[in-house]
């Protein structure tokens, strides 16, 4: 069985040739990239949800663990 974060991650998809191959979710052409802006930006998760009625609360759960773990690399010491 697969654990929470590897259910949250499975819902981020990367199809070649939608969206010019970048992650998004579901296979729906919502890129992870718009979801995590406009978090950025301090929209909330409900007005996001109102704004995309096809995604749920896991699909931006999914984004932030997406960018959280492709922030979490080594730093390179010489």
């Amino acid at each position: 069985m697969m654990n929470s974060a590897g259910a949250l991650l499975a819902r981020i998809t990367q199809i070649p040739g939608q969206c010019g191959g970048r992650p998004c979710i579901r296979g729906m052409r919502i890129r992870v990239s718009d979801i995590l802006e406009m978090l950025a930006e301090n929209v909330s998760v409900a007005e996001i949800l109102a704004d995309f009625p096809d995604l749920e609360l896991a699909d931006i759960q999914a984004c932030l663990l997406f960018a959280a773990r492709r922030a979490d690399f080594p730093r390179l010491t010489a």
